[in-house]
């Protein structure tokens, strides 16, 4: 939405915080059902990248309350703060993704596709890419999360 419309719209600035809300929980909820398999490294991980969520959720907020127009102009207001927790959701989701990928609880390309747009959004930090790439890398890591959620889900059908 932000890149047709050319800049943050309040429409796509909610939808956004509505969507970070319930990733702290979900990763810790995903982390529990791996349990006893999982590591505490996947448990460390799931709470960094939890935390790293508040505050993207958080700065959305602050782009809906100070009318950001782009995410330009939201990186230089919150600056070297905004890239540390973005360090914190990398780190915290590559230990929760391999932790996963190792638990053997979830069908492993689970895992491999939430690290592959870890991965995907990584490079495009770093690398001089057309921005549209992260929300790709992003899509990709949901669709991770998305498909350990139906591995749940698949997991209680079966047992119920």
């Amino acid at each position: 939405m932000e890149w047709l419309s050319g800049g943050f719209t309040p429409p796509q600035l909610w939808l956004n915080y509505i969507a970070f809300l319930p990733l702290p929980a979900v990763l810790l909820g995903l982390y529990s059902v791996q349990r006893p398999q999982i590591s505490r490294v996947g448990l460390a991980g799931a709470l960094l990248y939890g935390f790293a969520f508040i505050y993207f959720a958080h700065t959305t907020l602050t782009a809906i309350a100070a009318h950001v127009p782009d995410y330009d102009h939201l990186w230089d207001e919150l600056g070297m703060l905004y890239t540390l927790h973005g360090v914190v959701m990398l780190v915290g989701g590559a230990a929760f993704g391999w932790a996963t990928i190792r638990a053997r609880v979830f069908p492993p390309w689970t895992g491999w596709l939430f690290l592959g747009g870890l991965t995907l959004n990584l490079l495009v930090g770093l690398l001089p890419v057309p921005d549209i790439l992260q929300t790709l890398g992003s899509t990709i890591r949901n669709i991770g999360l998305i498909t350990m959620g139906v591995a749940v889900w698949r997991r209680s059908a079966v047992t119920a």
